[in-house]
């Protein structure tokens, strides 16, 4: 997970979320839902509350193959922006470093 850029313009989410007040494993459920709804490469936006459940939401979702930005909103919450990942391969299939399979 990374800051999100200052100095460059965030990305466009095609759906967003707040799942302020709501526990985990709710919020990461609710966050892999949605993003299950758009299309690869595209954003999801999701405003949580700071500590625990980013740190589960963004470590999850980060380790499932999307990239996690990060905005810091009032204290208390943060605001996650997540590029949905292309589709993971059927298991028992590789995929080597230029993202082909092998």
């Amino acid at each position: 997970m990374s800051a999100a850029p200052h100095d460059a313009t965030l990305p466009d989410p095609a759906a967003q979320l707040d799942l302020r007040g709501t526990p985990c494993p709710l919020n990461y459920i609710r966050s892999k839902l949605a993003l299950e709804k758009v299309q690869p490469g595209a954003w999801l936006q999701v405003d949580l509350d700071a500590g625990e459940p980013e740190q589960m939401v963004a470590g999850s979702l980060t380790g499932d193959g999307h990239q996690v930005l990060q905005e810091s909103l009032a204290p208390g919450a943060v605001r996650l922006l997540i590029r949905r990942g292309g589709e993971r391969p059927p298991a028992g299939l590789a995929v080597d470093g230029g993202g082909s399979l092998v």
